[in-house]
């Protein structure tokens, strides 16, 4: 099918995946507007950033299998969004996640030019350094505050089942607000980063600042990542299944809005099967595993 006839059907089955996410055993309006509806939203702009986010590591890194769960940002946005758990102060966990992402992206960042130049299997390898450093860290505040547990693993499993107060959700929309900005300037850049995925000395003769423009793509997606984190927890592998996805389908290396909406899907249809598939509801980075893995299998396979 050609991509003027997929665009429209996932448009459709977009709306049809929303009508039954926000309709399918809700009771009552309040439990609509009060639970579902936030949680909607929360899982969209979730999945929007991941994917989009994946879209652009790995056109930057040209590395099919780049994504922030692999490159350690999430584990930072965790650390920090945990460390205000544990400590009582759950309307600052964003901007604890922020600061951890923003932390991580700085500690690989810098790992990455060691020899005072870039090099992308470094800022990967970093990414998983750092991320396994994190980990260890939250390993001990897990060791050191089990009464807290329930909480923790909430958010190192991925969870969409956030209840807002009044002012949490003031601060949630505000928050939704400036990531759609975000990610629209991150879509800005769509065209200089398929001209960097041609490689550096293609970039630079095209006029481009190449390491200025590694360093914006790099910030901007570690915040939007820290912002995922600190309110949805670790949800991997959507970063890494959507992109390759739209590019299989639409055979174009340019459609980041059409991945980061990619995402957006995934996650709803991911979270409306971790509230149903059992009796008890399941954490949505547990479905996002079981899909994300054998995917990964598949695209080191295929990369070898």
């Amino acid at each position: 099918m050609t991509k003027k006839i997929l665009i429209p059907l996932f448009f459709i089955g977009f709306v049809g995946l929303i009508y039954l996410y926000v309709s399918f055993g809700v009771a009552n309006y309040n439990i609509l507007l009060s639970i579902r509806l936030p949680r909607l939203l929360l899982a969209f702009l979730s999945g929007f950033i991941l994917a989009g986010v994946g879209y652009a590591f790995q056109v930057m890194l040209n590395n099919p299998l780049a994504e922030p769960y692999i490159l350690g940002i999430s584990s930072g946005a965790a650390f920090g969004s945990i460390l205000a758990t544990v400590s009582g102060m759950f309307l600052l966990t964003p901007i604890f996640g922020f600061v951890g992402a923003l932390l991580t992206m700085i500690l690989v960042w810098n790992l990455a030019h060691i020899g005072g130049m870039f090099d992308k299997t470094k800022l990967l390898l970093s990414g998983i350094i750092v991320g396994m450093f994190f980990s260890a860290l939250i390993s001990l505040i897990i060791f050191f505050n089990q009464q807290d547990i329930s909480n923790i693993l909430s958010i190192l499993m991925g969870n969409l089942g956030h209840i807002f107060s009044i002012l949490e959700w003031k601060i949630f929309i505000a928050v939704f607000i400036v990531s759609i900005g975000l990610m629209i300037y991150l879509f800005s850049l769509a065209k200089q980063l398929q001209i960097l995925s041609t490689g550096d000395l293609v970039a630079v003769s095209l006029g481009i600042d190449i390491k200025k423009l590694r360093r914006r793509i790099f910030i901007v997606s570690s915040l939007l990542t820290g912002i995922t984190v600190a309110y949805a927890g670790i949800i991997g592998f959507i970063g890494l299944v959507v992109p390759h996805l739209i590019r299989m389908i639409f055979s174009s290396r340019q459609d980041i809005l059409y991945s980061a909406l990619g995402g957006a899907f995934l996650l709803i249809l991911c979270d409306f099967i971790a509230m149903h598939i059992a009796v008890v509801e399941l954490p949505v980075g547990i479905i996002t595993s079981f899909i994300g893995c054998p995917f990964f299998i598949y695209v080191m396979s295929k990369n070898k």
